[in-house]
């Protein structure tokens, strides 16, 4: 009987002892938390999550190779630590940022002042007229240019670009976006650069393509080019508020090169623009509206330029040759006074003597820069990049595409 009631109690204590083993849990591995911090070098894909905040600390370079993916919504804050913040994506690397009109992306500063920080810089192996066929962005020191003019750098869509143009010299100061030997396999749409205190957009060679884009308040060129710029572009603004609101003046609305160093240098930076509207503070210390110069060549139609003393100047015997040849354009292009010309070979009466053009403009526009004038060249039979627009000016009073995303 004894050795019976030992030999249960062995069972009911394995049972006993297999009961707890089974219960016990396997050890959970805790989530790692993500990283709000963008610093240093980007070497795996990494995507920055809608609807959340990051802080830029420092220079964040995506590597070749490497993309960044941002989702719609999610803000980015430079900080305000004495470090120069900046993103570049280095040739190879791709950045993937779309926003969407009504939940955008932006990219902004502890510190909501001009120059607070230094803009996103994308570089490509596009073509640029810099001897050696390469050259060093001025922000990160990284390589540009090359052979491939269908680069692709990735997506940028939806993007406010608040309070750039940090002073890292006197020779460097960074815009709101810069774009280095950017192909046009890269997509650009829909960007606003908001307050820099240097360029909104420039370009340095290259053939990326862009659409709707606003650059406001930027205290020296809104859009800038050299180095070889020979890409399409539609839908542009640019927007200077007088300097008693912004509490600095603004330059050029459009400031044009083709190499500063060397006018004559291939490829000739020769970008083909339709559907501009730029508007100028009337500022007395930065009176051109248009700077045509060192050589460039350019084709731009369906333009309203207002508020500068100078709404188109030329500059350089290769720039003023060009549009007297005709392998320069202006067509449909409303000023509110007349051109200056520095070299003497352009001149007012070439520049109206197709009949498409027109001087001494009254230019009505309303909230800014909404407005535009019936008419204007059909762009869709020039290159099915552009899209049909039957007016003069970037934004129809029916149609304002910057509505819900811009500031």
């Amino acid at each position: 009987m004894l050795k019976r009631k030992l030999k249960f109690a062995v069972i009911a204590l394995g049972i006993t002892s297999m009961l707890m083993t089974s219960c016990e849990k396997e050890p959970i591995e805790e989530p790692k938390e993500e990283s709000y911090d963008l610093l240093g070098e980007l070497t795996e894909n990494r995507t920055l999550k809608s609807g959340s905040t990051y802080y830029l600390k420092g220079g964040f370079h995506v590597k070749s190779g490497v993309t960044l993916s941002i989702e719609q919504g999610v803000t980015i804050i430079a900080k305000d630590d004495d470090v120069v913040d900046y993103i570049l994506i280095e040739q190879g690397g791709k950045i993937n940022a779309q926003g969407t009109a009504s939940n955008p992306i932006v990219m902004t500063s502890d510190l909501n002042e001009a120059g607070a920080w230094g803009g996103l810089h994308i570089c490509g192996y596009a073509p640029i007229n810099v001897t050696g066929t390469t050259s060093k962005s001025e922000i990160g020191d990284a390589t540009y240019g090359g052979s491939n003019a269908a680069d692709n750098s990735g997506v940028l869509r939806y993007i406010r670009l608040e309070y750039t143009g940090y002073a890292f010299s006197e020779e460097k100061e960074a815009n709101g976006v810069t774009f280095y030997g950017v192909g046009n396999g890269t997509k650009v749409e829909y960007l606003q650069a908001y307050k820099g205190s240097d360029d909104g957009f420039e370009f340095f060679g290259g053939t990326v393509n862009v659409k709707y884009l606003i650059a406001t308040d930027c205290s020296d060129d809104s859009f800038d080019w050299t180095e070889g710029w020979k890409g399409f572009g539609q839908f542009l603004i640019a927007y200077q508020s007088p300097q008693s609101e912004t509490g600095y003046d603004c330059d050029c609305l459009i400031e044009a090169d083709n190499n500063g160093k060397d006018a004559t240098l291939t490829p000739v930076s020769s970008p083909t623009l339709a559907n501009l509207t730029l508007i100028g503070n009337n500022s007395s210390a930065n009176k051109r509206g248009i700077r045509l110069r060192a050589g460039t060549y350019a084709k731009i139609y369906n333009t309203l330029v207002k508020g500068k003393a100078n709404c188109l100047t030329t500059e350089t015997v290769e720039t003023e040759n060009s549009l007297v040849n005709g392998t320069s354009v202006l067509e449909y292009i409303h000023l509110e006074n007349t051109i200056s010309s520095k070299e003497g070979i352009y001149s007012e009466s070439l520049f109206t003597e197709n009949g498409k053009n027109k001087i001494n403009q009254t230019i009505n526009i309303s909230n800014k820069y909404v407005g535009s004038v019936s008419g204007g060249k059909d762009m869709v039979s020039v290159n099915s990049f552009f899209e049909n627009a039957s007016f003069i000016g970037a934004v129809n009073a029916n149609d304002n595409w910057t509505t819900g995303w811009t500031k």
